[in-house]
């Protein structure tokens, strides 16, 4: 894997690691309000990729069940949250923009779920 197609990232104390290969599927702020309670965050920036073009090393990830069909991935040691899988979207690993070592890697296409935002947020 070159360096120009792969993108690394982890946790704040660097327990869970992962390493990306190729291009997203997309990247894209969502504004659901169980983004928003899982991250903390007004919106959270997702990198969205296909399971195979993630590798993961280190601590396995602790992964939450925020609801019959969706399963977020965090950091057992510090908490930091990692990932979102959903059966919505099969297939695929959506990972938080702000856990990639270059967290300025990727810019945003969008926005999703726009009409939950919070009324201050512009978009």
């Amino acid at each position: 894997m070159s360096e120009k197609d792969s993108a690394g990232g982890g946790c704040s104390c660097g327990a869970v690691r992962f390493e990306t290969r190729g291009d997203p599927k997309f990247t894209a702020r969502c504004h659901c309000r169980d983004c928003r309670k899982a991250t903390g965050a007004a919106y959270s920036t997702w990198v969205g990729f296909a399971d195979e073009q993630i590798e993961w090393s280190g601590e396995e990830r602790a992964l939450y069940a925020s609801s019959d069909d969706v399963s977020r991935g965090f950091c057992a040691d510090c908490g930091t949250p990692l990932s979102y899988q959903g059966v919505n979207w099969p297939g695929e690993t959506h990972l938080l923009i702000g856990a990639f070592d270059e967290e300025g890697r990727y810019t945003p296409g969008g926005d999703v779920f726009d009409r939950e935002k919070l009324a201050w947020v512009k978009v």
